[in-house]
């Protein structure tokens, strides 16, 4: 066959291995070295987590379906698992980074976490998951982009800002974990941060001289998208702008009705998209303010966090007492009525076409039920611990997807109760067995007396109730079955309850858990297993090719391999060149 006969044929195989190999969604792909560096964040040296050198971490951006590879190489002196709030990966928790799912990463080793995020939008963050780690940093944002083609319900904005607020200990986490292991409370943190930097010198006595903090600078009379994350350990914070509207548009994947706030409580880790319009004169920057909810504000004055909005005609530097936040101290009802009036926005498209509110959760009926109810921390085994409905959780050598998946028996047990135990409580590993495309309600009861959020991995769930006092059945006429918002973490006030409905459609085992890290850590969390009885493999992906293993399935474990770690684009790549070769020896043969 002559050269010039084979062309046509040449030209068809190339189109066809360019198609096979650009055709699907597209893949974003960062490096993460996971290390310490010394910091003074609050103006004392201390040892902070940071990536590539960085604290915060840099924002992951992302679109709709995008597949996101992201190398993690862990420094540290310790084991490592990263974990990314509120991504619904969809058929695969083996990428989810909670130790219920992932053995952990051994420190000077490389892995590589690749998922998609299908159909989703919205602002979330990262954290490393274990060993406390997260109060010493190694966190940043997580942003999921609209696709082109799927509008979004307000104008595009001039600008994209991510702000990370969060209270903060000039103790290092190692240092916090032995405080709790021995028993004690962490006390009152030392400040608050806000994107890893400390207070502006608002106060002379309050704030020390030599503090770095953070300036976000920005244009008259545009309007900027700042998404706001509490990435931190235990306080509510107060966000608010000095005389600026926070027009709320959207919160943990879904779009919301759009209204203004002067001022909205953020619980630890969740997070909000504020739309900002800087129509405010430029006599002076404005100050940008977290201060702590829920506490004794005179004792507390000290932690709150200060920044500066500085416009860029701006003629002078902000001054004065910073703007009050809310006045509630009789009125404990403000912040839960505040909560309340955050909905859905059921005429705007989401990650897809169709809008949000097609999906009609009120008319579904519930197939299970479970009531959990937290304590202030209580003895058990004489150990300080926290429990939900009773139960402690142990965190198995072996995590429970990887028992399952090769058959490991005795490391869980499926009987998490119903409704909260009678008596002792006790430390299990105790998961919840949820049924495939079953409708779950879960009540929150907090009988503690401090604030605490949860979340649940893999999910969006529907917050459709929240009051003070006991849940009962008869609270079911409270719902909201209509336009409740569909987020990944909700809040339950003191003495109150908080009732959301989780539609159990995402196969894979899905942590549920206190997301105040002293609570976490000491065992307020379970798992929820959702397996498709049926043997197939459409509704789960199967194990990763570079899963790392531990526990009872230690002797699995190959020596790291660094290619392994190559993301699936680079694979593609290569087998697109290496295709292409071979086609064209054929072609000169």
């Amino acid at each position: 066959m002559g050269s010039c006969s084979f062309l046509p044929v040449f030209f068809f195989y190339i189109a066809l291995l360019i198609n096979l190999c650009v055709a699907g969604d597209p893949f974003v792909n960062y490096d993460f070295e996971v290390s310490y560096i010394t910091a003074s964040p609050l103006g004392v040296p201390q040892q902070v987590i940071a990536i590539n050198g960085h604290f915060p971490g840099p924002t992951i951006n992302s679109t709709t379906n995008n597949n996101v590879v992201i190398n993690v190489r862990n420094k540290l002196d310790e084991e490592l698992l990263m974990h990314w709030s509120g991504i619904q990966q969809r058929r695969s928790s083996w990428q989810d980074g909670v130790l219920g799912t992932n053995c952990p990463i051994p420190p000077k080793w490389n892995w590589t976490y690749q998922f998609q995020v299908k159909d989703q939008i919205g602002s979330f963050f990262y954290f490393p998951s274990i060993n406390f780690q997260r109060a010493s940093g190694g966190y940043g944002g997580f942003i999921i982009n609209n696709r082109d083609i799927i509008p979004i319900p307000f104008d595009t904005p001039y600008g994209d800002i991510t702000v990370l607020i969060g209270d903060w200990y000039t103790q290092n986490h190692t240092a916090l974990r032995k405080t709790l292991n021995a028993g004690k409370d962490l006390g009152m943190p030392d400040g608050v941060l806000i994107n890893g930097k400390g207070p502006y010198k608002y106060n002379a006595t309050l704030v020390p001289d030599g503090i770095d903090y953070e300036t976000i600078e920005v244009y008259p009379g545009k309007t900027y998208r700042i998404r706001v994350s509490n990435v931190g350990i235990s306080t509510s914070l107060n966000f608010r702008i000095q005389n600026h509207n926070l027009l709320l548009a959207e919160t943990e994947g879904s779009y919301t009705v759009q209204q203004n706030y002067t001022s909205l409580d953020i619980h630890v880790g969740q997070s909000y998209s504020f739309l900002v319009t800087m129509d405010q004169n430029a006599s002076s920057d404005y100050y940008i303010v977290a201060s702590p909810r829920f506490v004794n504000e005179s004792l507390w004055q000290r932690v709150t966090g200060v920044a500066i909005l500085h416009y860029s005609n701006s003629k002078g530097k902000a001054s004065g007492p910073l703007p009050d936040p809310p006045n509630d101290q009789y009125d404990k009802t403000f912040s839960m009525n505040q909560a309340r009036s955050i909905r859905w926005n059921v005429s705007a498209s989401g990650a897809r076409p169709n809008p949000q509110g097609s999906f009609r959760y009120g008319s579904i009926n519930v197939t299970e039920v479970y009531v959990l109810k937290n304590k202030a921390p209580e003895m058990i085994n004489g150990k300080r611990r926290t429990t939900l409905s009773g139960i402690s959780f142990v965190n198995p050598n072996t995590p429970i997807r990887l028992a399952d998946q090769f058959k490991v028996n005795g490391v869980y047990k499926l009987d998490f109760p119903n409704t909260p135990l009678a008596g002792a409580p006790r430390m299990e590993t105790s998961v919840i067995n949820g049924t495939y495309k079953g409708f779950m309600e879960v009540i929150l009861q907090n009988n503690d007396t401090k604030m605490h959020t949860y979340h649940m991995s893999g999910y969006a769930f529907f917050m459709v109730g929240m009051d003070y006092g006991e849940w009962t059945e008869n609270s079911r006429g409270t719902y909201n079955k209509w336009d409740g918002i569909a987020r990944t973490t909700a809040q339950v006030f003191p003495g109150a309850w908080t009732a959301i409905l989780i539609s159990l459609d995402n196969v894979g085992v899905w942590n549920l858990r206190a997301e105040n890290l002293d609570s976490w850590y000491l065992g307020q969390e379970t798992y929820v297993r959702v397996i498709n009885p049926e043997a197939t493999n459409k509704t789960e992906l199967p194990v990763p090719d570079n899963a790392l293993f531990c526990g009872a399935l230690s002797k699995m474990q190959k020596p790291q391999d660094i290619s392994l770690a190559t993301p699936i684009m680079g694979n593609a790549s290569k087998l697109f060149f290496t295709l292409l070769m071979i086609i064209y020896s054929l072609m000169l043969l």
